[in-house]
């Protein structure tokens, strides 16, 4: 079956993509939860119209996502986690506190945009996350995990 979706689908595409998926999937998940429609025919020349006349719009949010990148690229994040033997963390990092560290750089970017290597940082030490700003426009976020004091 195939579907144009409404919206971005973790794993699956962007928002007016066209993918093919599994019937069950299409009509019992994506269709009833407005995340998607069928790409019947007179909804393909609807779609295609509509990316004729958002191409404009597209470029510019493709020229911000890109200065956001290069403000990202730029911060050095650092984390303070409590520390127990050896360089082992009570609990662990996230994408959580990624989203808070850069909120107070003035940086305002959703958690689920930030994705960590493994989920989860557990050790003290440096590391990069990926922030996805764009369908073609994404960033290294370099932060480091230190010992609270």
């Amino acid at each position: 079956m195939e579907i144009i979706l409404k919206e971005d689908v973790q794993n699956l595409g962007f928002k007016d993509d066209i993918v093919s998926v599994k019937n069950g999937y299409g009509r019992n998940f994506l269709i009833p939860k407005g995340l998607a429609v069928l790409a019947t025919p007179s909804a393909r020349k609807v779609h295609a119209e509509n990316l004729k006349q958002r191409a404009h719009k597209e470029a510019q949010l493709i020229a911000e996502a890109k200065s956001m990148a290069e403000k990202i690229n730029a911060i050095a994040l650092k984390i303070s986690a409590k520390v127990g033997a050896g360089d082992k963390l009570f609990g662990s990092v996230s994408n959580i506190d990624l989203e808070a560290g850069l909120s107070k750089e003035g940086v305002s970017i959703d958690r689920k945009y930030i994705i960590v290597q493994g989920g989860s940082v557990k050790r003290l030490g440096s590391y990069v996350a990926k922030v996805r700003l764009h369908r073609e426009v994404s960033a290294d976020l370099a932060f480091e995990v230190v010992a609270e004091a």
